[in-house]
């Protein structure tokens, strides 16, 4: 089975209109790929970057939806809305979604049914914390979220699974390359769909994701700060695309 491969970038709550020169920079050094590029930008530039990104290779995606699809959410916005601005994806349960908003599985969960309802792909982000890792605790806890975060009917056309380790994301750390490949193989057998992208997240950056790419089952990275500007971002990119047999 071949799977195409995603460089995936969450700019998270970063970036105003005076950015989108960096959008504009990595669409014209993409016009093709072999791999899916894609850019999660804060929603109020998807609309603008969606028309700068229009004919090249880059996609676009949101960060988060509300699970209603409209009613009276004030702050919250629909997963029809992300699509009608443009976005094909849309990150779904991130850890700092979890953390900082009290997100449970169950309420990721229902996420992804509006996601899907709306025809966004739901990247599901899993992850476990430092104490969870330390207590040797981090497949129990990955095979939770998994189950719980993911409707019936998750397949490879509607879903990317991202694994995170919450003490890697922004923290320059990351898990070993044993470490990455235990995760991936149990999610690999786990997941819903044997043609789900697998995605590593946590500090991914252009020095070390060759060599993240090069292990088992790691079909691509969901990349923070290193997404932000298009000369870091497309070494990412190009890692990938030298690690993918397309």
């Amino acid at each position: 089975m071949t799977i195409t491969k995603l460089a995936a970038g969450n700019w998270k709550m970063n970036g105003t209109s005076k950015h989108l020169s960096e959008a504009k920079t990595l669409a014209a050094m993409h016009p093709a790929s072999s791999v899916e590029v894609l850019l999660c930008p804060p929603a109020t530039l998807l609309a603008s970057m969606a028309r700068i990104v229009l004919g090249s290779a880059v996609q676009l995606g949101g960060q988060d939806c509300h699970a209603k699809a409209k009613g009276a959410h004030t702050g919250d916005i629909a997963a029809e809305m992300l699509f009608d601005a443009g976005a094909g994806y849309v990150i779904l349960g991130h850890s700092e979604r979890r953390a900082d908003h009290g997100e449970t599985s169950a309420d990721v969960a229902a996420k992804v049914e509006a996601a899907w309802d709306s025809g966004l792909v739901a990247i599901v982000c899993l992850g476990e914390t430092e104490a969870q890792r330390d207590a040797d605790e981090t497949l129990a806890v990955i095979g939770a979220q998994l189950a719980q975060s993911l409707p019936a009917g998750a397949n490879a056309e509607n879903t990317v699974i991202a694994y995170e380790p919450v003490w890697a994301i922004g923290t320059g750390r990351t898990p070993s390359e044993a470490q990455i490949a235990e995760v991936h193989a149990f999610l690999r057998e786990h997941a819903p769909d044997a043609g789900v992208r697998l995605l590593y997240g946590g500090s991914v950056n252009p020095d070390n994701a060759a060599s993240i790419f090069a292990i088992a089952n790691v079909d691509g990275a969901l990349v923070g700060g290193a997404s932000l500007k298009a000369a870091d971002f497309t070494r990412i990119i190009s890692a990938l695309e030298s690690s993918s047999p397309g």
